[in-house]
């Protein structure tokens, strides 16, 4: 009696090669994703660059604020200084000298991504210098001093609850309750708040520059 039964396919066993597989291709960065890399390496090349040149351990967040300040000379919104006759006003009717400098908006919204990239390169989150008290109050001033100088106000994003929602819960109270979002707090983590849109309006972007 024949005992050799069924052999493994010859194909796998006799030498052959198996069937080929094509590498898949590798997946295409978010456009998030693609900013916060630029604005990493962009930031690394900074700390290069800098006299004496830093390394990422020694980085604070007193060189953040250096940082963000070096950034202003390749920002697109204009804000009026306090000798200037368009000061506060939100469309002003003609050219004035006053420089332009990064909107708020993009700077809240860099330092968010820079953050994340932080961390994701394996720095400890307590050590973070994007996250540093100090960078949070930097962003807060800029905020309030480019919403004076443009005249535009800076209000706490409110939202009300719907009638709908109110009637279902049988809360007749609740009907109006206004919910009161602080923006203030996080100035840091990337998300604009309402005011920001106003703010970075005339900015081209919150893209960090390439530094030659």
């Amino acid at each position: 009696m024949d005992s050799s039964g069924p052999g493994p396919s010859s194909s796998v066993v006799g030498g052959g090669s198996a069937p080929d597989v094509a590498p898949k291709p590798p997946a295409q960065l978010s456009r998030y994703e693609a900013q916060k890399r630029r604005d990493w390496n962009t930031f690394l090349q900074y700390l290069r660059n800098h006299k004496p040149p830093l390394t990422l351990a020694r980085c604070s967040g007193a060189h953040v604020i250096e940082f963000l300040r070096y950034l202003d000379q390749f920002g697109k919104t204009k804000v009026h200084a306090v000798g200037c006759a368009f000061y506060g006003q939100p469309s002003p009717p003609g050219p004035c000298p006053c420089p332009l400098r990064q909107a708020w908006g993009s700077l809240d919204a860099l330092i968010g991504r820079l953050r994340a990239a932080y961390e994701e390169s394996g720095g400890a989150p307590e050590s973070n210098p994007f996250a540093a008290r100090a960078v949070r109050i930097y962003l807060r001033e800029v905020r309030d001093s480019h919403a004076k100088a443009r005249g535009i106000p800076h209000e706490k994003k409110k939202r009300k609850r719907a009638p709908q929602a109110a009637e279902a819960s049988g809360s007749s109270a609740g009907a109006g309750a206004v919910f009161d979002r602080d923006v203030e707090g996080s100035a840091g983590d990337g998300a604009l708040a309402a005011s920001a849109a106003q703010a970075g309006a005339g900015d081209g972007g919150s893209t960090a520059p390439n530094i030659p």
